[in-house]
């Protein structure tokens, strides 16, 4: 069975546009089209779109992901680069993830900040309460 660009621009929550763009770039070498140029993608083709998608939301740049479709077409010769990019990938992701952690604290700690100074109808509450460096209660 194959799909119109439009039923899989709605299957992945994507734009037309954006199907278009990503086959102007190269990243879609493996869909095949019809004689009058109408792209037929198939299942396997949705498969591959979710990992472009995947490494998008990443922050992986469209070189990159195009330097990966590459060496998916030329076979194994390229599962070493292919396993270094996931590698380096993952190490990004965690790295993204720990500043989001940090990120989460500080709100955490701002969100029980004006919690405290809405229950007691002032932030002067956090600044005549303070011993040292500590807020009494």
């Amino acid at each position: 069975m194959t799909y119109s660009i439009s039923e899989v621009a709605n299957e992945l929550n994507l734009t037309v546009y954006t199907l278009r763009y990503y086959d102007k770039e190269g990243l879609m070498p493996f869909v095949e089209r019809t004689p009058s140029g109408t792209r037929k993608f198939k299942e396997s083709d949705i498969d591959f779109l979710k990992i472009i998608q995947c490494l998008k939301s990443t922050g992986m740049p469209i070189k990159d992901i195009k330097d990966f479709i590459e060496w998916c077409a030329e076979g194994d010769s390229t599962l070493q680069e292919r396993y270094d990019m996931f590698t380096e990938r993952k190490a990004s992701v965690q790295a993204q993830m720990e500043e989001l952690k940090r990120t989460m604290e500080v709100i955490e700690h701002k969100c029980s900040y004006y919690k405290t100074a809405l229950e007691a109808g002032t932030e002067e509450i956090h600044k005549t309460n303070k011993i040292g460096n500590f807020v009494t209660r």
